[in-house]
């Protein structure tokens, strides 16, 4: 019950002043002072579009952790039912607090706050501050490659001034999302409660950098427009090659000490094992605790799955399978391992966030996926539950001898049947320049060329199913910027206007 005493003279005084100052700062809003702030239209009637009402008569547990420490009775809310409001926004104009009962000239104070509760860390607001699906995705691949020189061994200040550069590339050419490696070897560069901090930001996995690349990421990506989808290996732990050692709080080394079928080493390859469910549910958390707390747009596999056809690799798992009964074949087992994980992955993005799109990138050559990464594309682009969109990486020439870049595209188009899966296609901006022995007689079509990556495009808005494409990698356009690069960017951006 609110205290009618409550409506006097001081209360009406920093009511109409609280109004004021909500409009003045309604400028500063407009221009964007905020992530979590709305700007108010310049047409909003106070009578009639904007709701005044005590705190109190709002649900207390809907401010809960926002004003936890102050009296919810001295807090005005102020509401509003215009488009530009639409997530649900409110703003709140408070008294400052003041030991006299004389009111207090300082202005009040005014703070917007989403409908769902207490604005949460780590960039994450609302799913409203989320991107849409453009009509053509145009992407870029930002991989812990390029992570070498944009992060590793930087401070906050640093990395936060080489990505906003570098999104300011890359939206200046025309594209309009990014794909940053997020978990390339079983471990996180953002702050996870599953996974460690990534050895590719520090050279060591496990120490805390002291700030969250993530969040910066998706602030300085989000105020430029650009989409940012969160790129995972969701398997590989160690490459055969790696010196780095795991640190003892990662899930993997954990288990490994105790024996765990869910983590296998074979020939120095460390992976978490397709066929264990403990292994599979970490991958899944690890998706969700991304979901849940940053304001990505989407989730992003790679083509990295089983690491080798060897059937020692999981003989012992397999063995165990059929000793259970199963009855299929080595490879078809292995083909319901990914689809099992693919098809969790998925039912997990839509639960928390319908609007947050999932897909994989796999190889373009799609014999490959199937008998040596064991990944059943085609079930995947003809069944339900599966994906959001599918991103062959045709690294292929229109001269290539086995799979020329035309047709291998088509083939890719026709191969989906499932109602709303788009088609972006992968294209290998490292190539320009080089020689591409694997081509056969289209081995020096990458050579010398000025327009090749827009004609890709170009041939991939024929297909069907089409929806975008990406570019692998940012290094390989921004960092060797020799005159064939800048022809191919710029005849590339020419097509994107």
């Amino acid at each position: 019950m609110m205290n009618h005493s409550f409506y006097n003279g001081r209360f009406r005084k920093w009511v109409k002043g609280g109004i004021a100052l909500f409009l003045a700062v309604s400028i500063m809003l407009a221009a964007g002072c905020s992530p979590n702030e709305t700007a108010v239209p310049a047409n909003v009637n106070i009578d009639s579009d904007v709701h005044i009402s005590l705190g109190q008569s709002e649900s207390q547990s809907s401010l809960a952790g926002t004003e936890t420490e102050e009296n919810i009775s001295d807090t005005l809310v102020i509401t509003t039912s215009t488009n530009q409001f639409a997530s649900g926004k409110k703003i709140v104009v408070k008294p400052v607090p003041s030991s006299s009962s004389t009111p207090s000239s300082k202005p009040a104070t005014i703070k917007v706050i989403p409908a769902s509760g207490t604005p949460s860390n780590n960039g994450k607001t609302s799913s409203s501050s989320r991107i849409a699906v453009p009509n053509e995705l145009r992407g870029i691949w930002i991989s812990y490659l390029d992570f070498n020189t944009l992060l590793k061994n930087k401070n906050s200040s640093t990395f936060q001034a080489n990505i906003a550069n570098a999104f300011d590339k890359i939206s200046a050419l025309g594209l309009n999302t990014v794909f940053v490696q997020v978990r390339p070897y079983g471990d996180a560069l953002y702050k996870s409660k599953y996974f460690p901090w990534s050895h590719t930001i520090t050279g060591t996995e496990g120490n805390d950098p002291g700030f969250d690349p993530l969040s910066i990421m998706i602030k300085e990506a989000h105020q430029r427009g650009l989409r940012v989808e969160a790129w995972i290996n969701p398997y590989r732990i160690r490459s055969g090659n790696s010196s780095v050692s795991l640190c003892a709080s990662n899930p993997a080394y954990k288990w490994m000490q105790q024996g765990d079928s869910a983590v296998i080493k074979y020939n120095g390859v460390i992976s978490y094992n397709p066929a264990s469910e403990k292994a599979q549910q970490l991958i899944v958390d690890g998706v969700a605790e991304i979901i849940e707390g940053y304001d990505v747009d989407g989730i992003h596999f790679d083509d990295y799955f089983y690491p080798t056809t060897d059937a020692a690799f999981d003989q012992s798992s397999y063995n165990a399978y059929k000793k259970s009964g199963g009855t299929l074949s080595l490879a078809q087992w292995r083909r319901q391992n990914v689809d099992s994980l693919i098809k969790k992955v998925y039912k997990k993005v839509k639960e928390i966030d319908s609007t947050v799109q999932f897909g994989v990138s796999p190889q373009g050559n799609n014999d490959n996926n199937l008998n040596g990464q064991y990944v059943d594309v085609s079930k995947w682009l003809t069944g339900t539950g599966y994906v959001d969109y599918i991103c062959p990486q045709i690294y292929f020439g229109y001269q290539n001898g086995t799979l020329p870049y035309a047709q291998t595209a088509s083939q890719w188009d026709n191969m989906i049947s499932s109602s709303g899966v788009k088609l972006y296609i992968g294209l290998a901006a490292y190539k320009l320049g080089a020689v591409d022995n694997w081509a056969g007689n289209g081995k020096n079509e990458w050579v010398s060329t000025s327009n090749l990556l827009s004609r890709m495009v170009q041939t991939g808005r024929q297909q069907s199913h089409y929806g975008g494409f990406i570019l692998f990698r940012y290094d390989s356009l921004f960092s060797l910027d020799n005159s064939q690069i800048q022809k191919e960017k710029q005849n590339l951006t020419a097509i994107l206007k």
